[in-house]
Parts: C-alpha cells; sequence; structure tokens
C-alpha cells in the first residue's frame, strides 16, 4: 500500500510536467535511499496500475537506490557503509555514525521527441 500512494504521488507530480510541457513522458528515474523502505518491483507495478489510460501509460519507472553513508569519528571522514563489513573504508575505524539517508526524489523525467 506505501508503494501505491508514491505511485500515486508521482504519476501526479509526471503528468503536471507532461501537462507542462505538452509532451508524453517515456520514462522516470526516481531514487532513494538504501534504508527506504520502497520496493521497486511493487512501486513499478502500481505505478504501471495508477497511469493505466492515462498519457504516462507504458512510461518506464527506474529506481535507483543511492547508497547509506557514514562520518567516521576516527578520522573524520564521510564515507560509503557496506552493510556486510560496517567500518571505515578510510581508516578501517567502527566508531561511526550514520548519516540521513537520500529520501526518494523524482530525478528526472524524459519526453517523447518528434
Amino acid at each position: 500500500m506505501h508503494e501505491t500512494m508514491i505511485a500515486q504521488s508521482l504519476f501526479e507530480a509526471i503528468t503536471a510536467e507532461a501537462d507542462r510541457h505538452r509532451a508524453r513522458p517515456v520514462s522516470a528515474r526516481v531514487s532513494c535511499g538504501q534504508l527506504n523502505s520502497v520496493n521497486e518491483d511493487v512501486l513499478v507495478f502500481a505505478f504501471a496500475a495508477v497511469s493505466r489510460g492515462s498519457v504516462c501509460e507504458g512510461l518506464t519507472l527506474e529506481v535507483v537506490q543511492k547508497p547509506l553513508e557514514a562520518h567516521c569519528t576516527d578520522c573524520d571522514r564521510d564515507f560509503r557503509v557496506d552493510l556486510d563489513q560496517p567500518r571505515c573504508s578510510y581508516c578501517g575505524g567502527r566508531h561511526f555514525t550514520l548519516l540521513p539517508d537520500p529520501p526518494l526524489v523524482l530525478e528526472e523525467i524524459e519526453f517523447e521527441t518528434e
């Protein structure tokens, strides 16, 4: 159900941009953080259902997960966290603070060109 609400919001945003550009959208890319609870397959399915019969029908929706990042308190650097080996990639330290997980963002819409 969470993905259906997101799909509806994406549909509304993409449709508004399509109206503004007077063009048919063919693909869109969204990004979200690694800890985000969005299931890509469910979101793509929900978007297809929500957009049926509209200008967005058939649009290809790509979901890109942004890596989780942290700040090492040992060497004072930011790094990408490997959840299998949670340690600083610079100094090997295990003392770090997770940085905020990137939010869900509609990054790009590609429109059909004539």
